[in-house]
């Protein structure tokens, strides 16, 4: 190994351990994994099953940075006021972020006004597992939504830091779902 091989090496050593590893959302098609987790809807801690869920209808899965922070109290409440558009359709909604499951109890009471459930994922699994974590700040899940058809696959993905069009981006994803596909 000459000089300039291992110099070259050893570069590429460091330059893969300080670049940002690049995490993209699931894409439409792909299955999504099954989860158990636990959960908080109107101040009530139970354990929330994905697979159970989606046994009922098409499921939103939506990935938020930190409870009680601006944008994402504003996206917890277009959520739970939509959520009469969503049953309408077939359709159940769970938010999932890295806070402990205190924050998220209280989190459940008011910005999701006790509508709908939100899940504990401190250990990040089901955010990696949906690769949902944000690359700038990776101790925190990024702003994605997914509709998950009841065979257990993505049928849309939106993603952006922005909370203002994850609720109708998701509404609309759901009623272009062929009607076989959206209800079991």
């Amino acid at each position: 190994m000459t000089l300039h091989t291992s110099v070259r090496a050893a570069l590429l050593a460091v330059a893969a351990t300080v670049a940002p590893t690049a995490f993209a959302a699931l894409d439409i098609g792909d299955p999504v994994p099954k989860f158990t987790a636990t959960a908080a809807l109107g101040g009530k801690v139970f354990s929330y099953s994905l697979a159970e869920a989606l046994a009922k209808g098409p499921v939103v899965v939506y990935f938020f940075p930190a409870a009680d922070s601006a944008d994402c109290s504003i996206e917890a409440h277009a959520f739970a006021e939509a959520i009469d558009r969503f049953a309408a359709l077939g359709a159940t909604v769970i938010g999932i972020s890295a806070d402990d499951i205190d924050t998220l109890t209280k989190f459940s009471v008011k910005s999701c006004q006790s509508r709908f459930p939100v899940a504990s994922d401190q250990s990040k699994t089901v955010i990696q597992g949906f690769d949902a974590v944000m690359q700038t700040r990776p101790d925190f899940a990024n702003r994605l939504s997914y509709v998950v058809t009841p065979n257990g696959h993505v049928a849309y993905y939106y993603q952006n830091l922005n909370p203002d069009k994850h609720v109708e981006r998701m509404l609309n994803a759901l009623r272009a779902l062929p009607r076989a596909t959206a209800a079991r």
